[in-house]
C-alpha cells in the first residue's frame, strides 16, 4: 500500500518567490469523486499520470500514481472530467532537509496559494517557514476535488 503523510498551509506573504528551484505547469481533472476515492488525471510540462486517492481529510492517505502517455491525458481532461479543470503552477522549495510544494492557483481558483510538506511519519516535526500561514489539512476546501467542485473565487468570503 502507498500511503502519503502531507501538511497543507496557506501561504500569506511572498517571501518563498526567489528561493524556488523548480515552477512546474499542472493541470488536472477529476473523473470521480466518492467517499471513498478520488481518480484524477494529471498534466505537467512533460508527463501525465492518473491518480487514485483515499478521501480523507487529514495528514495521511492512500495513494497510487501510474504515468500514461501525455497526449491520452490531455483526451481524459477534454471528454471524461468534471469541470473546471484545476490549473496550478507548482514550486518546489527546498529548506531545513525537506522540500515544500507552493501551488499558486489559476483560473477560477485563482487568489489561491496552499503549501504542502511531504513528510516520512505523522508526527514527524518540521520547522515552519516565515512565509506559513494558517494550517488548512484538516479543511476540506483547500482539498483539490472540492476546489474543482467548488472553485475559490466563488466563495462567499475568502478567508
Amino acid at each position: 500500500m502507498a500511503t502519503e503523510i502531507e501538511r497543507k498551509f496557506l501561504v500569506f506573504n511572498d517571501h518563498w518567490k526567489n528561493h524556488a528551484t523548480q515552477v512546474i505547469p499542472i493541470q488536472q481533472g477529476y473523473f470521480c469523486l466518492t467517499d471513498r476515492v478520488s481518480i484524477r488525471v494529471r498534466i505537467t510540462d512533460k508527463t501525465a499520470s492518473l491518480n487514485f486517492k483515499s478521501v480523507s481529510i487529514g495528514i495521511q492517505h492512500i495513494e497510487y500514481e501510474y504515468e500514461i502517455p501525455i497526449t491520452d491525458a490531455r483526451e481524459m481532461l477534454e471528454s471524461f472530467c468534471q469541470k473546471p479543470i484545476i490549473e496550478k503552477t507548482r514550486h518546489r522549495l527546498p529548506e531545513n532537509g525537506l522540500t515544500w510544494e507552493i501551488d499558486v492557483f489559476e483560473a477560477r481558483n485563482a487568489g489561491l496559494i496552499i503549501a504542502e510538506i511531504e513528510l516520512d511519519s505523522v508526527n514527524q516535526a518540521i520547522q515552519l517557514p516565515d512565509w506559513i500561514g494558517r494550517e488548512v489539512t484538516d479543511d476540506k476546501r483547500y482539498y483539490n476535488p472540492w476546489l474543482c467542485k467548488h472553485p475559490y473565487q466563488q466563495w462567499p468570503h475568502q478567508p
